[in-house]
């Protein structure tokens, strides 16, 4: 059973910064792109930041570019998404996601499974 687990959110106060964590089991991940999508209520999820499967490859939202770095460590299957320099725009629940195939893409429906969400809060 393939299953991503988030964690790492919270509260943080605007110029901040929070590490996400997303712990993945029941497949050989290493061999699938990874991406982080967020969200917010009355909003569709978007695309925030992706890893191609050998993390040679990365692609970031004009929204976070700059301020957001996404890696991955296959060994422990292990996605990671670092935000710096929040602001309260970021407020969210962060979901990590899992490609059905190697390829790079934003679009949500390439992607074959989901974590719960990790609730990000910036302060102003």
């Amino acid at each position: 059973q393939v299953q991503l687990v988030e964690s790492g959110g919270g509260l943080v106060q605007a110029g901040g910064s929070l590490r996400l964590s997303c712990a993945a089991s029941g497949r050989t991940f290493s061999r699938y792109a990874m991406a982080w999508f967020r969200q917010t209520p009355g909003k569709e999820r978007e695309f925030v930041a992706g890893i191609s499967w050998s993390g040679g490859s990365t692609y970031y939202a004009d929204s976070v570019k700059g301020r957001y770095t996404i890696s991955r460590t296959d060994s422990k299957n292990t996605v990671f998404l670092q935000m710096n320099s929040l602001i309260p725009e970021d407020t969210a629940v962060y979901y990590c996601a899992c490609d059905r195939g190697s390829g790079l893409t934003v679009r949500e429906g390439s992607y074959e499974y989901w974590g719960q969400g990790t609730q990000v809060t910036v302060s102003s």
